[in-house]
């Protein structure tokens, strides 16, 4: 009889479908069953060994909310028996002008220890949300939940996971204790989304995720000086494609909708064979020796307001001449995403096509026609705004090694980089000016959005930012701001609390200034001021959306004296008039 070994994770939904991830022990038939009738089933594929579906569901009325049940072979097998949880629910939304859209948004999070350990890093942000819901069950709820990278850590890995590692192979080998194949890969998912809260609330809220450095291996993609290194040990290719099939697997998939499923040939190869694993492996070494060839970004539309999802670790461009944090094909996508729907359509770059086939994914097409919006939201793991020193210190460390100070200069500067983490949108300066410059023009005139909001994370805190353009230059009428928050679950050192609340500080900015001017680096074309924060813990943002207004909150976990852990409300505030 087959069982249900991960999930199901409710993935994508609209008003009158949706789809459900699960993982089988065997080959079967998966089904949705619900109990106003929708639903829907699928045969499971093959990876590795290892048996999923993504299940279409069809049906839902818009405005209504439906229990609903999972069959393997038709045995039911979800909910789990004696389950403490309320049924899992699929929401069909029913959006109009005046809907409220409720985005929960957050990343970096480690897996939560078993229930009967101490958490050294604190109570998991997601456990807490799940507690939230599941105690009551009208509660607000996000409409979607947003995870921006480092949904698992495959280089910082757990007692338990390393002691299963150990079990299986030598750890005095490279990668160590560091996860090597698909395989062990799929342990970190295991360890992650069988947490019985977060296992429910990914049960019931619809996610998107996009990845992040660690869910491959810290600071993926840094350099091209970097990448050479790392291709040339022994170990680098099967985890980087290990990585990049699980993460399709497990994440990518379902950040996509009926409609694209239906006719991604990949998706239709993997499927039509008894073992997809070397269609997907021969997909994921093309995505590594051509990243043009595949779009990992995406985007969503939850009525009138927009998601963008935007890849910017695969999709750089490394070479220290041109060096970008989207290759032009994938700005060029992003361009024409954020425009679409306005009035007169903007001429835009002709770059290559992404290929179709197993070898290559194009980005979906939109969840609904075209539309003006109210909001734009881009996604972004790693913050386009910093504190002022840091993002100078990128600044100049980018014209360090682009051999602005000389050799030696450069020899030094790479491995500053490497060492401190200087890669987000500060040390890629043409990509950081081009989203500014986008930002102005999709946030300007009479179809502009009333906000366009940079959602970010990695740098475990929380803040917000507001840039401003200087006077004369065409700066947006929408309100723009830098929303960031991190971690869900994962450890904050005293050096970086210390290190951004300097970064922030007029000092920290003087100095800042003082790094760039040694590497002939000019202004940014904008300027920005901090809003709100740093705030330190383990938190998740949450952004009510109705018509032109907006509204934002922080939800920290908190330990209570009485023992367990709840979410406490530690800001809220409006965003628009």
């Amino acid at each position: 009889m087959a069982r249900l070994r991960l999930g199901p994770l409710l993935r994508y939904v609209d008003g009158s479908s949706a789809t459900v991830w699960v993982e089988a022990s065997r080959p079967c038939t998966a089904e949705v069953r619900c109990a106003d009738g929708a639903g829907g089933e699928t045969r499971t594929f093959q990876v590795a060994g290892h048996h999923y579906a993504l299940i279409p569901v069809t049906g839902l009325t818009p405005g209504t909310s439906t229990a609903y049940e999972v069959r393997l072979d038709g045995t039911t097998v979800w909910p789990l028996p004696g389950s403490s949880f309320p049924p899992s629910a699929i929401h069909a939304p029913a959006y109009d002008d005046h809907a409220t859209v409720r985005v929960a948004f957050g990343s970096c999070r480690w897996a939560a220890p078993p229930a009967d350990e101490k958490d050294p890093v604190g109570p998991d942000a997601l456990d807490t949300l799940a507690a939230r819901l599941a105690s009551d069950p009208g509660a607000e709820r996000p409409d979607v939940l947003v995870l921006l990278g480092d949904q698992v850590y495959a280089d910082e890995t757990s007692k338990a996971t390393r002691r299963w590692l150990a079990a299986r192979r030598d750890l005095k080998d490279p990668p160590g204790n560091e996860v090597a194949d698909y395989e062990e890969y799929t342990r970190l998912y295991y360890e992650s989304w069988l947490d019985p809260e977060v296992r429910w609330l990914l049960s019931t809220v619809p996610s998107c995720m996009i990845f992040d450095d660690h869910d491959v291996i810290d600071d993926w993609n840094t350099s091209a000086s970097w990448l050479a290194d790392m291709r040339a040990t022994p170990w680098w290719q099967e985890r980087l494609l290990s990585g990049l099939m699980s993460y399709w697997v497990h994440q990518h998939l379902g950040n996509l909708p009926p409609e694209h499923l239906a006719t991604d040939p990949l998706y239709a190869a993997v499927r039509a064979i008894p073992d997809g694993t070397d269609v997907l492996r021969t997909f994921a070494a093309e995505a590594d020796s051509n990243p043009s060839s595949v779009r990992w970004s995406y985007r969503r539309d939850f009525g009138r307001v927009r998601l963008l999802m935007i890849d910017t670790r695969a999709a750089r461009v490394l070479d220290e001449k041109e060096r970008a944090m989207l290759a032009p094909g994938e700005l060029a996508w992003l361009r024409e995403q954020v425009l679409e729907g306005r009035g007169a359509p903007a001429p835009t770059p002709t770059p290559a096509p992404v290929p179709s086939g197993a070898n290559g994914t194009a980005a979906p097409p939109a969840d609904s026609p075209a539309a003006p919006y109210d909001h734009l939201l881009i996604g972004t793991s790693l913050p386009w705004l910093l504190p002022h020193l840091v993002h100078d210190a990128e600044a100049w460390n980018a014209a360090l090694c682009r051999g602005e100070r000389g050799e030696r200069w450069a020899r030094f500067g790479e491995d500053l980089r490497r060492r401190a983490d200087l890669e987000h949108w500060s040390a890629f300066p043409a990509s950081f000016d081009a989203l500014a410059s986008l930002v102005a023009e999709v946030g300007s005139g009479p179809e502009a959005p009333a906000t366009v909001c940079v959602l970010s994370g990695d740098v475990h805190h929380a803040y917000i930012a507001e840039p401003s353009w200087p006077k004369g230059a065409s700066g947006p009428d929408a309100r723009v701001l830098q929303l960031t928050c991190s971690p869900v679950h994962n450890s904050i050192p005293m050096s970086i609390k210390l290190g951004f609340h300097f970064g922030w500080s007029r000092v920290g900015r003087a100095l800042g200034r003082r790094f760039a001017g040694h590497g002939g680096v000019p202004n940014p074309p904008i300027d920005w001021r901090r809003t709100g924060g740093p705030w330190f813990g383990n938190q998740l943002m949450t952004l009510i959306l109705r018509g032109r207004s907006a509204r934002l909150r922080l939800d920290q976990a908190r330990e209570e004296k009485g023992g367990g852990a709840r979410l406490r409300t530690v800001v809220e505030s409006e965003l628009t008039p």
